[in-house]
């Protein structure tokens, strides 16, 4: 049988936020608007100086007109300080879509929400809404799914969506998240459980899904403690995935904001993954536009399989 055609890597950003914006970036921070709110936090990939930054003693000028900023700590981890009294969460949508998230600024830095994705949840709801306007019931597995954006895309539309996460904290989020984006009765079944061993089990129960979405850690513990480790158990979980698909799949979706790989890797994963199966794969970064100079920030990294 013929390899799988792998297109080369690209770059894709998601350029259709309203209410979010990566305003500024430098010196290892960022400044972004989400909603009514800007906050400043820290990024390992911003190693370029800030644009009009330097002062005349050499220091970095100071970050302006933020309403949080989190400083990291040299102890790791870090913390919130808020020049203003800010809600403890609030709303942003991404209009496209029709989606409406949760915003919680947690004490890891992070909000709930990576907005970057957007640009990957326009393409593959492109695709459901495709296959359901030709007829076809679509089945999406979202795995170690966070508060579930790409969950809320999928069923927005027209999907049947199983979203699975080791955090039960998170997938209370996604149930959240749903609400507010007006699919409190779609057909979301929201699952608290080891992805592995969730696949296994739905491999044993004869289910079938037509696309799979996935956002591996580099580590992870499972709901009872079970050990994730990336370089060790990604290629286990993806062989349990291609037994899980239908038998005309639509897509597959792999994420990472891991260092370990590289598109190219990704690229060799589905390939490696689809052999024998016609479609195409791309596989590249995705990333935001920053808005005071036009670069754009690279958030990480993706593959894609599509019939």
């Amino acid at each position: 049988m013929s390899a799988v055609p792998v297109q080369r890597p690209a770059l894709i950003t998601a350029e259709r936020w309203r209410d979010y914006q990566l305003i500024d970036c430098g010196d290892g921070m960022k400044q972004e608007r989400w909603g009514e709110f800007s906050l400043v936090r820290p990024d390992p990939q911003i190693i370029w100086p800030r644009r009009g930054s330097g002062t005349s003693d050499g220091k970095p000028q100071r970050w302006e007109n933020w309403d949080g900023f989190y400083h990291r700590s040299e102890q790791g981890g870090g913390k919130w300080e808020y020049r203003r009294p800010l809600p403890d969460s609030w709303k942003i949508s991404y209009e496209p879509l029709g989606l409406t998230f949760k915003i919680h600024p947690t004490s890891f830095k992070h909000t709930g929400l990576f907005p970057e994705q957007a640009v990957n949840w326009d393409w593959f709801s492109a695709k459901i809404k495709a296959a359901r306007a030709a007829g076809r019931e679509v089945n999406v597995l979202n795995l170690f799914g966070y508060t579930g954006a790409a969950t809320c895309a999928a069923a927005k539309a027209g999907a049947t969506v199983c979203h699975v996460d080791a955090a039960e904290g998170m997938v209370k989020w996604c149930r959240e998240n749903a609400v507010l984006s007006g699919l409190a009765e779609a057909p979301i079944r929201t699952i608290t459980d080891d992805c592995l061993k969730f696949a296994r089990r739905e491999l044993k129960r004869g289910r079938k899904y037509d696309a799979i979405i996935m956002d591996p850690p580099t580590y992870g513990r499972g709901a009872t403690g079970e050990m994730w480790k990336l370089e060790d158990h990604l290629w286990e979980l993806l062989t349990e995935c291609r037994a899980l698909l239908s038998e005309q799949p639509l897509f597959v979706l792999i994420n990472a904001y891991t260092a370990r790989l590289s598109p190219t890797v990704v690229a060799n994963l589905l390939a490696e993954l689809m052999h024998g199966r016609a479609g195409t794969i791309t596989a590249g970064e995705v990333g935001l536009p920053i808005q005071r100079d036009g670069k754009v920030l690279p958030c990480g990294i993706y593959g894609r399989w599509e019939s």
